[in-house]
């Protein structure tokens, strides 16, 4: 997870290059910081996702064969 203080400073450097130019310092401070961001998220996200059971309007587990041996593999019990 990022900081607060990184979130706060991609959201000073995103105002700041809304009204006026960034230099090129803070563009590649700006570009460091969002891929970090993004690199964070995505993990976040994969995470997330490989946590997830896939249920049909029936009731039916649909979750993927792929994703079921992935969380059988990866149990802590």
């Amino acid at each position: 997870m990022l900081s607060k203080e990184k979130l706060a400073r991609i959201n000073e450097l995103a105002n700041k290059a809304k009204n006026s130019r960034l230099t090129e310092e803070e563009a590649k401070e700006q570009s460091r910081l969002r891929k970090e961001y993004l690199q964070t998220f995505r993990s976040s996200m994969l995470n997330t996702l490989k946590g997830v059971t896939i249920v049909d309007p029936n009731g039916e587990d649909v979750t993927p064969k792929k994703l079921k041996e992935y969380q059988n593999k990866n149990r802590l019990h």
